[in-house]
């Protein structure tokens, strides 16, 4: 066993005293907590240090590792380019990382760097271990990116880094960089209930070991909560899998309209009871069928339609006993694709194309998984995570006034010239008309100060 233990902290630049100028003793109790854990790393010790930053490098499909023999980085972009530091990466260890983890079928390694300077959520931790007196010349460290893939996909990362450590004999210490919601009450971000929701939920979870729940919270409540760390804490449980540990939460705040936890991990022996790989898949396996059980016939269909096409590469004949609903009305439709809570694919029509609205659905849903030009097209190992909506339009109606519009009832049309850009209503993240018609003249290729022609629709969503 050669994880010494783990921690879970944030990264506000403000609790640096060279860049807060005296705001940073608004949170002092995170300070004194930084402080501490400091403190018990120096002790234990390690020979290497895992640090893994939201604000490394981040791609959707891929762990980004940072290559090289060192790297450097300062805090310039706060106002503070006097609070500077030099790393030295084990370069054993990344190599061998990131072949055993493309041996294992999760993409990671050193390539797609485009950014060497270590980034503020590496600096403030480093920052404080530094301060704490460790010694930099003889302990090396890896930074590692997160990524857009699945909770799963992060958690078996996590126990890839720990069998490589016990592989090589490296003696590491796990830091899990990350801040909780940007959504607390006073943040310049907005305010919303799920960013507590979401700092308390996690806070539990952190503090209690409980990797199964952090592993399958609410995909629309992180992403309503704008949250930050979630994945590094992911790779982080992953690390600790099958280990007893003991979980001390040593502090929370969110002052400055942001959460930041700081939860430290004991590590003992090893517990074979604790597999939460395991749990999670057949968590994932009974969350499919229930969604299923849950799905109607239009979403059914949808899924008929993409399943029948990814696996055949031919197209789905029109199924019998649909209602009458799908088989003797026409509309215009658009298929919703998400993945880890993630958009994988959305492609629709304003108007009906087909000569039912059944046959719009087919259509659209095999468009939704291969035309979508901002991803690649999905694959035949993807289709258990896939979830779907399909949005049946009403007719756009001309309007005149953008006080018309409300951004959960209606979607908007905008038109210029021959641009044309739509935008469903009530969709996640989007809280506002300004944001509305702005994204939907980005997709048309509208500039923002161009006028443009506007009409409204309303739509019945199937999930």
């Amino acid at each position: 066993m050669s994880i010494l233990g783990a921690v879970a902290v944030p990264h506000p630049p403000i609790i640096l005293p060279e860049v807060g100028h005296g705001e940073e003793q608004k949170i002092s109790e995170t300070i004194a907590a930084y402080k501490e854990i400091a403190r018990r790393i120096v002790e234990l010790n390690p020979e290497t240090i895992i640090i893994t930053s939201p604000h490394s490098i981040m791609y959707a499909d891929y762990f980004h590792i940072s290559p090289g023999v060192e790297a450097s980085g300062n805090m310039a972009q706060f106002r503070a380019p006097q609070v500077k530091l030099t790393i030295n990466y084990d370069m054993d260890f990344v190599k061998r990382l990131s072949t055993d983890s493309m041996a294992q079928g999760i993409s990671a390694g050193v390539l797609g760097e485009r950014n060497p300077a270590l980034d503020h959520g590496t600096m403030i931790p480093l920052r404080f271990l530094q301060q704490a007196g460790l010694d930099f010349d003889r302990v090396k460290f890896l930074r590692i990116g997160l990524s857009g893939m699945s909770a799963a996909v992060h958690y078996q990362f996590g126990q890839i880094i720990s069998r490589v450590a016990d592989e090589l004999g490296r003696k590491i210490f796990f830091l899990a960089s990350g801040d909780l919601s940007h959504k607390l009450k006073g943040s310049h971000y907005g305010t919303v209930p799920e960013g507590a929701q979401f700092d308390s939920q996690v806070m539990d979870n952190l503090s209690g070991a409980n990797f199964l729940q952090l592993l399958t919270m609410d995909d629309k409540l992180c992403s309503r909560a704008a949250e930050c760390g979630l994945r590094s804490f992911w790779i982080m449980a992953g690390a600790l899998d099958k280990l007893n540990v003991r979980a001390e939460k040593l502090s929370y705040q969110g002052t400055f309209g942001v959460g930041y936890g700081i939860v430290y991990f004991n590590v003992g022996s090893e517990d074979s009871t604790r597999d939460f790989f395991n749990q999670l898949i057949k968590f994932k396996q009974y969350e499919l069928i229930q969604r299923k059980s849950k799905e109607d016939e239009f979403v059914k269909l949808a899924r008929y339609s993409l399943e029948t096409f990814v696996k055949t590469h031919k197209p789905a004949s029109l199924p019998e006993d649909l209602s009458e609903e799908l088989t003797n009305r026409r509309a215009g439709a658009f298929v919703s694709l998400h993945k880890d809570g993630n958009l994988r694919g959305c492609i629709g029509t304003i108007l009906a194309t087909q000569n039912t609205l059944a046959e719009e659905i087919l259509q659209n849903a095999i468009s939704a998984c291969s035309k979508d030009p901002r991803f690649e097209p999905v694959t035949a190992d993807e289709l258990d995570d896939i979830e779907y909506s399909v949005d049946v339009l009403g007719e756009p109606e001309r309007i005149f006034d953008v006080k018309a519009l409300d951004v959960k009832r209606y979607g908007v049309i905008v038109e210029n010239g021959g641009r044309r850009g739509l935008l469903l209503p009530d969709l996640e993240g989007i809280d506002t008309v300004e944001e509305q018609i702005a994204i939907a003249k980005r997709k048309a290729s509208i500039r923002p100060d161009e006028k443009v022609t506007l009409w409204r629709f309303e739509v019945i969503r199937h999930y």
